[in-house]
C-alpha cells in the first residue's frame, strides 16, 4: 500500500502535470534519488545508507515545493496533491535521516536478507 501511494504521488500524478515546474522537480528528484540509490546499493548492499538517496534529492525539492504552496490553493487537485506529497516526503525524510544516522553509528547490516534454505524447506526430512 505504501509503495502504491509513493508511486502514485511521485510518478503518476507528476506525469499528468508535466507542464508545471513543480511536477518536473518531483520527477527529477525521483530519478536522481533512484540513480543514487542504485549506486549505493552496488557499494553497500541494501543498507540503511540508501536513505541518503532520498535526503540528497528530496530535501531541496521539499524546500522548493514548500515555497510554492502559496501559488496553489488547497481546494484544487494540484494543490491537494502538492500538500499530500510534502507530508509524505517529510515523513519519509525523517525515517531516512534516522536510517542514515544509524548506518553512520555502525548499523550496517543488509536489510534484504535472504533466508537460508533448510533441509525441511527443500522437502528432505
Amino acid at each position: 500500500l505504501w509503495m502504491a501511494v509513493l508511486l502514485t504521488g511521485h510518478l503518476v500524478v507528476p506525469l499528468i502535470f508535466t507542464d508545471r515546474l513543480e511536477s518536473q522537480v518531483v520527477l527529477g528528484a525521483l530519478v536522481g534519488s533512484a540513480l543514487l540509490m542504485v549506486v549505493l546499493t552496488g557499494f553497500t548492499g541494501f543498507t540503511r545508507l540508501l536513505g541518503l538517496g532520498h535526503l540528497v534529492f528530496w530535501t531541496p525539492a521539499i524546500i522548493y515545493l514548500f515555497g510554492r504552496l502559496g501559488e496553489y490553493p488547497a481546494i484544487d487537485f494540484f494543490g491537494i496533491w502538492l500538500r499530500a506529497l510534502l507530508a509524505i516526503n517529510i515523513i519519509s525524510l525523517i525515517i531516512d535521516a534516522t536510517d542514515v544516522i544509524r548506518y553512520i553509528a555502525g548499523d550496517r547490516s543488509d536489510s534484504l536478507q535472504i533466508p537460508v534454505e533448510t533441509e525441511l524447506s527443500r522437502g528432505n526430512s
